[in-house]
C-alpha cells in the first residue's frame, strides 16, 4: 500500500509517520481487501489538531474519516478508530458485493465544474445566462450496482454519488435524504 502523509502548515516527524503507517497497515490488513493507497492529512486550527484519512481500495471504493483532538497523536488515533469502525461494519458487505467481481470497478472520466454563485454579481442582472466557471477538475464515475453505490456513498461520507448502473449501463444518482433514507435517481 502506498502512503501519502502530509501536514498543512505543520511538520510531520518520522515517529508520527511510522505510527501512522503501522496503524493503517494493521487496519487495512484486517478489514480491507486489496488497499491501493492511503492519504493522511494533518492540520492545525488554533489549539486543535485535525486528521483526515482516505483509503482507496482496488475495488473502487474509498473509505474516509476525520477527527479533531487537542494532541496530534490522539487526533490520528481517534480518526483511525472511526475508519476501522467503518471498515469493520462494511466488511461483510464488501465481501458479499465483490466476491464474484474478478476485475476492479470500471471508472469513466467526466468533467466536474465549480460554478460561481449568482449573488456575487454586482449588476442587477448578468449579461449572459452562462454561469462563471470557477474551477474545473476531472471526476471518476464508477460502474457499479445500486447496492455498491450506496455502500460507496456511506463509506466515503458523501451526500450523493453519481455512478453508471452496471445492469442498465446508464448514469444514476444515489443521495442521502433529509429523513435519513437513501434516494435513487434512475433516468428512464
Amino acid at each position: 500500500m502506498r502512503y501519502q502523509i502530509s501536514g498543512q502548515q505543520i511538520n510531520i516527524g518520522g515517529a508520527l509517520q511510522a505510527h501512522v503507517k503501522g496503524e493503517l497497515s494493521e487496519i487495512a490488513d484486517k478489514y480491507a481487501e486489496r488497499p491501493t493507497d492511503a492519504n493522511v492529512i494533518f492540520s492545525r486550527n488554533a489549539h486543535e489538531y485535525m486528521c483526515e484519512i482516505t483509503i482507496h481500495l482496488s475495488t473502487g471504493l474509498n473509505a474516509a474519516a476525520s477527527a479533531r483532538e487537542m494532541e496530534i497523536y490522539s487526533a490520528f488515533d481517534s480518526c483511525s478508530s472511526k475508519l476501522e469502525k467503518q471498515l469493520r461494519r462494511y466488511k461483510r458487505r464488501l465481501k458479499d458485493h465483490h466476491r464474484h467481481r474478478a476485475q476492479p470497478v470500471e471508472l469513466t472520466g467526466a468533467s466536474s465544474y465549480v460554478l460561481s454563485s449568482t449573488d456575487t454579481y454586482e449588476e442587477p442582472e448578468p449579461e449572459t445566462l452562462q454561469p462563471i466557471i470557477v474551477a474545473e477538475t476531472e471526476a471518476m464515475i464508477p460502474s457499479v450496482s445500486v447496492g455498491e453505490a450506496v455502500m460507496q456513498m456511506e463509506i466515503s461520507g458523501a451526500d450523493f454519488l453519481v455512478f453508471r448502473n452496471e445492469s442498465k449501463k446508464n448514469i444514476n444518482v444515489v443521495y442521502k435524504r433529509d429523513d435519513g433514507n437513501i434516494g435513487w435517481i434512475e433516468p428512464q
